[in-house]
């Protein structure tokens, strides 16, 4: 056994802070909610489902993980939200089409209290939406300095103990990094000169963390990804994570491609595509914005693949991402695969997968596993980039000159090994040596 780390109890409500009232917001609160009156289970949630194996196998230790390490409970939750669309989350849920009315109509009362704050919100950034419920001020200093207002107003409002914020907005056009990111004082200059290489998502994170809240990023924006980001959450000593949740076509590749390059199997190309009719799928038909979703998607291959010390294999690779809005299929997105590969002796053989996936509800659980694990991290004084949550993102970030971990399987290993290390349980490897270890000589 090793020592545990000293972690704060999980008392009092949390407040879940979500940038975004669309879709995914929606069918998260509505679901925890339904989660809370019994009318559901919390299916695809590792904090509330999955167990964790604890010791040797002998010892048959696999308690749930929300009865090992000390998670906020579903009843403690709060929740607030920011969105440039002033519908309540009844409204808008209605209108995302994710759940049935059969679902949404016994929640109504809950859900029509919930109304989004006013957004910082500037269409230059997301060119496809459009909204009336949104913040004003002279500079982008001023902006954020109104979010972290919002933020103390929440928190006293709701009798909050803790906060959590989760970026569930749309995807903002494609941002390089730059000068202004490369350090604190560059950023809040930058915020005061209205540096258009500033974007939204980045003066929530700002605020986020200056008042000393964990910040999660669920899409593929810039947002906490740089050095100026990085020292603020140092300075304040706040956990952030991201970027852009793992759901459905690049899940599946984080689990396709370790199976190739563990059978040391050939890749000649994957082509990829996807339609989508729901807000975001408006959002990425800008060029602007895909950009950035596809600079997220395309990481993840050469990644895992490592073709610098496979060239015979991965070497020459062709590697295509699309995504077409579809207003027919809503919130029901359909990815579709093509994957071309070599076995022995170069002979060519073919996969193909069709996911019919519902993105809000694979999007929905790994919220609430988020707002969860960011907040226990918080509580154990984890301060700075959460390398061990990269399961739950497509382009996850790593330590300072690291390159980040792709595969889902060493990912999970990774998250339930750090569960482990923070109450004081030793790491599982798998090797099975005790078996071998118990044998006569």
């Amino acid at each position: 056994m090793n020592e545990a780390r000293t972690i704060a109890p999980a008392e009092g409500k949390l407040g879940v802070l979500l940038v975004g009232l669309g879709a995914v917001s929606t069918t998260f609160v509505a679901g925890v909610e339904a989660i809370r009156r019994g009318r559901a289970k919390p299916i695809g949630s590792l904090t509330q489902m999955s167990t964790i194996r604890l010791g040797k196998r002998t010892e048959e230790r696999t308690p749930l993980i929300s009865d090992f390490v000390p998670l906020a409970g579903l009843d403690d939750l709060v929740f607030g939200a920011w969105d440039p669309i002033p519908d309540d989350a009844y409204t808008s849920a209605k209108i995302s089409g994710v759940l049935k009315d059969a679902d949404v109509e016994p929640l109504k009362d809950y859900l029509e209290t919930i109304k989004p704050m006013p957004a910082v919100f500037d269409q230059a950034y997301v060119k496809r939406l459009e909204g009336s419920n949104v913040k004003t001020g002279s500079t982008k200093r001023d902006l954020a300095e109104q979010v972290r207002e919002d933020i103390r107003r929440f928190k006293e409002e709701n009798g909050c103990d803790r906060l959590v914020m989760v970026w569930c907005a749309s995807t903002e056009v494609f941002i390089k990094l730059g000068p202004v990111h490369e350090s604190l004082s560059a950023l809040e200059a930058g915020m005061e000169s209205n540096d258009p290489a500033v974007a939204p998502s980045m003066l929530y994170a700002w605020a986020s963390l200056m008042e000393g809240v964990p910040f999660a990023n669920g899409a593929p924006n810039l947002t906490v990804d740089t050095p100026a980001i990085r020292e603020l959450a140092e300075q304040k000593g706040v956990p952030i994570c991201g970027k852009d949740f793992k759901t459905g076509q690049t899940m599946l590749k984080t689990v396709l491609a370790p199976m190739l390059k563990a059978r040391m199997l050939g890749l000649a190309g994957w082509y990829s595509t996807n339609i989508l009719g729901n807000r975001d799928g408006e959002v990425l038909d800008d060029p602007e914005s895909f950009k950035t979703k596809e600079e997220s998607k395309l990481g993840v291959l050469d990644n895992i693949l490592q073709p610098r010390l496979y060239p015979d294999l991965y070497g020459d690779v062709y590697h295509k991402v699309r995504i077409n809005y579809y207003p027919p299929r809503g919130d029901n997105k359909e990815g579709w695969d093509n994957i071309d590969i070599f076995g022995w002796l170069g002979y060519p053989m073919q996969i193909k997968v069709n996911f019919l996936c519902r993105d809000s509800i694979l999007a929905a659980p790994l919220v609430l596993d988020l707002a969860l694990f960011i907040d226990l991290a918080r509580r154990a004084e984890m301060v700075g980039v959460q390398e061990w949550l990269s399961f739950y993102f497509k382009n996850p970030m790593a330590g300072p000159g690291l390159d980040a971990e792709h595969d889902l399987f060493i990912q999970h290993t990774k998250l339930k090994n750090t569960l482990r290390w923070l109450m004081g349980e030793e790491q599982i490897t798998h090797l099975g040596i005790e078996y071998y270890e118990h044998q006569p000589a």
